[in-house]
């Protein structure tokens, strides 16, 4: 029973380092798509966010199961149930990555990104994937390290958000509302990506550790 445990959740473990593999690429190539108005990369983020989707309630299910089956107390109850919301972080990232491409089909044949943003966009989309490699680098070795360096990484994150509302909202905005709406909507997606996975480095933390990282609250029964 011990040894069906342990291929269980070594199972879900592999599901959610395919899952931060996966929404580590769809934003990149959303990122792509809206800096190029490329309409098959931001169509093929679409495309492939129902398989995100099913990653998760692949994890979903098995840690349901687990948890009717094997009873875990203690330690093993904290790794079942911080799976869970490690999931569910994973899933939203790749909602995120979806709406950025959905923003660029939106504009095509035009860049949805004028060239006053490009610069910070192409530094946000940057920044995300070094959160996502992060993440799933953190998932597959328990690397409690690299989770708590998330932290500090999304600072970066947090400056360019910044800097974007700096452009938008100054006098010399020359593209009018509906160009600082999809700019505002895109920073919030990007930051919103960003805080997803600081989430998850705390889960690992906690998951690693056995301690709650400031910020975060420990997983509790769903």
């Amino acid at each position: 029973m011990r040894d069906e445990f342990r291929a269980d959740l070594a199972e879900v473990s592999r599901t959610l380092v395919t899952m931060a593999e996966a929404v580590r690429v769809a934003l990149r190539h959303a990122s792509n798509a809206l800096l190029t108005a490329n309409r098959d990369e931001a169509e093929d983020v679409v495309d492939r966010d129902p398989e995100i989707d099913a990653l998760y309630r692949i994890v979903e299910d098995k840690v349901y199961d687990l948890v009717a089956r094997q009873a875990p107390v203690a330690s093993d109850l904290r790794v079942v149930l911080t799976a869970l919301h490690v999931g569910a972080d994973l899933e939203r990232m790749g909602d995120l990555a979806d709406h950025v491409a959905r923003i660029a089909l939106l504009r095509h044949p035009a860049a949805a990104v004028p060239p006053e943003l490009a610069e910070v966009f192409a530094r946000m989309g940057e920044v995300a994937d070094h959160l996502a490699a992060k993440i799933a680098r953190a998932l597959s070795t328990a690397d409690a390290v690299a989770a708590a360096q998330l932290d500090r990484d999304d600072d970066v994150m947090d400056d360019l958000h910044r800097q974007l509302f700096k452009i938008l909202l100054g006098t010399d905005w020359p593209h009018g509302v509906e160009a600082a709406v999809d700019g505002a909507l895109l920073g919030r997606f990007y930051e919103r990506y960003a805080d997803h996975a600081v989430n998850v480095g705390r889960r690992v933390v906690f998951l690693v550790t056995g301690e709650n990282v400031a910020g975060a609250t420990p997983p509790s029964v769903p």
